[in-house]
């Protein structure tokens, strides 16, 4: 009986059951750093296809090399103690992957085996790597080690004395035997160990893995990917879906991150009874940001167990800063490494649409943050701003003017200027809460103008933010926002902007230029 293929979000993705990307081209790659005697890291955020791409390439090396593949999740705290302990451990696990090979004398496996039962004394890491190399010298094919979730044991003095004595290998592989290629497999950076957060230790740094290659291989998926994947779904099932547009949105709300990708799939297939259209794209999209998950819940526990993180994506998300992309940076290095940001052209953006409007959502939901006046004034009112089921946006606008001027008129202008915009979000997101999304777009967000897409049953507005300037500055956002609004082919946009003139007229007008209606709002 055949089994029938699912998106998979959970453990290994295997092709014969699962719908996934074909990795062929980055088996290859991953293949020519091997070849080459290369040792490398692939540290990846949470989730990101690290175990799947490792369960395949020990399948896709397997004619030229004998691939070692452990799992460090198999070892306890305790394994990491001392040597003895790791030396046992590493042992017994080595053992499981040689129990059916014959590559290797029987007296190699006689002597692991008293390594794992502690049947000789004083056993160091030292004696382990001496019967490795002779493991090594006796195999007919290359030895590669790979080892996933060293993440485990980032953090243990015996796990950099492990990586010392590779390296010690490595610097003599011209007179010992050793590895081929050694492929370790985290999320935290194995060179740089002051990066694995322990609140109560010293960081430890000076990581002996200063011998591995840069391990730069583009791991998310493309769009071409996607539709690869979608291809054989559509093949399998014959839903008629538009591939091209499907996989467009994915990568556009993804930026190809794995789990998102087949977390979207999977909720369409599974349990929108395989909608796949755009507006049933958008309802995944609303379904994936009201679920908890595990990505989720490990990102939103790093956000509030790290001040400085919280504060990044604070400045990032709601002030506008222009963040430069320095990897120095132990807060954007940190950022990076957990998958919140990306540079792009040497700038710090949020890494994907999904994770920032997460973390929006986290910001502007707070318990603290829903006692404010004016969400709670929103989320008060919120039914007359749906009219027959379409979001009257004018009509919010026109509220959200009256609330901010009442509220906060009096305030500083540095104040204002700070958090207009953040109040703004406060004041919409109770209203769409549960049935409408919204999103950034990165390209405009900056000091002076974000641009913010709100989706709600399937019809998206188009609103512009932004310091007012004087204006023929003003004019110059009604032109951006008219080329914006051809880009979405719509023909009514939102502008809002904020004057912090003592003169200033605050209230709300309507501006037909050409085909395009704006609804003008100033505060």
């Amino acid at each position: 009986m055949t089994m029938q293929k699912r998106f998979n979000i959970t453990g290994i993705c295997r092709p014969q059951i699962h719908y996934m990307v074909n990795l062929d081209s980055r088996l290859a790659q991953m293949k020519q750093l091997v070849d080459a005697g290369e040792y490398f890291t692939i540290n990846r955020a949470r989730q990101y296809g690290k175990t799947t791409h490792i369960r395949a390439l020990t399948q896709y090396l397997a004619k030229d090399y004998f691939v070692i593949s452990l799992d460090f999740q198999m070892l306890s705290h305790a394994d990491f103690e001392n040597e003895l302990s790791f030396v046992m451990a590493f042992s017994r696990e080595l053992l499981v992957v040689l129990e059916n090979t014959f590559y290797f004398s029987d007296k190699i496996k006689e002597q692991l085996t008293l390594f794992s039962e502690n049947a000789i004394s004083n056993i160091r890491l030292a004696s382990l790597f001496s019967c490795l190399s002779k493991m090594c010298a006796q195999s007919e094919k290359p030895v590669v080690l790979i080892i996933d979730e060293v993440d485990s044991a980032t953090n243990n003095q015996v796990f950099l004395d492990f990586l010392t004595q590779i390296r010690g290998y490595y610097l003599q592989r011209d007179m010992r035997a050793t590895f081929q290629s050694v492929i370790l497999a985290s999320v935290y950076d194995i060179k740089n160990l002051k990066e694995k957060i322990r609140p109560e230790e010293h960081y430890k740094q000076n990581s002996p893995w200063n011998i591995a290659t840069e391990f730069k291989m583009d791991m998310s998926f493309s769009v071409l990917d996607i539709e690869g994947m979608l291809q054989e779904y559509e093949r399998d099932n014959q839903i008629g879906m538009d591939i091209k547009e499907i996989s467009k949105l994915l990568y556009e709300y993804t930026s190809g991150y794995p789990f998102l990708v087949s977390r979207i799939c999977k909720i369409i297939d599974e349990e929108l009874g395989k909608v796949w259209t755009k507006q049933g794209f958008l309802e995944a999209i609303k379904l994936l940001l009201a679920e908890k998950n595990t990505l989720f819940e490990s990102l939103i526990h790093k956000v509030n167990s790290l001040d400085d993180l919280k504060n990044l994506l604070y400045d990032l998300l709601f002030m506008g800063k222009n963040i430069i992309y320095n990897p120095d940076d132990y807060v954007v290095s940190i950022a990076t490494m957990f998958g919140f940001v990306k540079n792009d052209n040497g700038i710090v953006v949020m890494s994907n649409r999904i994770f920032e409007t997460r973390i929006y959502n986290m910001f502007l939901t707070s318990s603290d943050v829903q006692k404010n006046k004016i969400y709670q004034l929103a989320s008060r009112e919120k039914n007359q701003f749906i009219i027959n089921g379409h979001l009257n946006m004018e009509l919010i606008l026109e509220r959200f003017v009256v609330y901010f001027d009442d509220l906060y008129g009096e305030k500083e202008e540095s104040f204002l200027e700070a958090d207009g915009r953040r109040y703004f979000l406060l004041f919409l997101r109770p209203i769409i809460n549960g049935i409408g999304n919204y999103y950034i777009e990165a390209e405009t967000r900056n000091e002076e103008r974000t641009d913010i897409i709100v989706d709600y049953l399937g019809e998206q507005y188009i609103i512009e933010l932004k310091i007012w300037h004087g204006k023929s500055y003003n004019e110059r956002g009604e032109e951006q926002l008219i080329q914006y609004l051809d880009y979405y082919h719509k023909n009514k946009g939102y502008m809002l902007s904020f004057n912090f003139n003592k003169s200033k007229r605050i209230g709300v007008k309507r501006v037909q230029l050409g085909e395009k209606l704006l609804i003008e709002a100033v505060v």
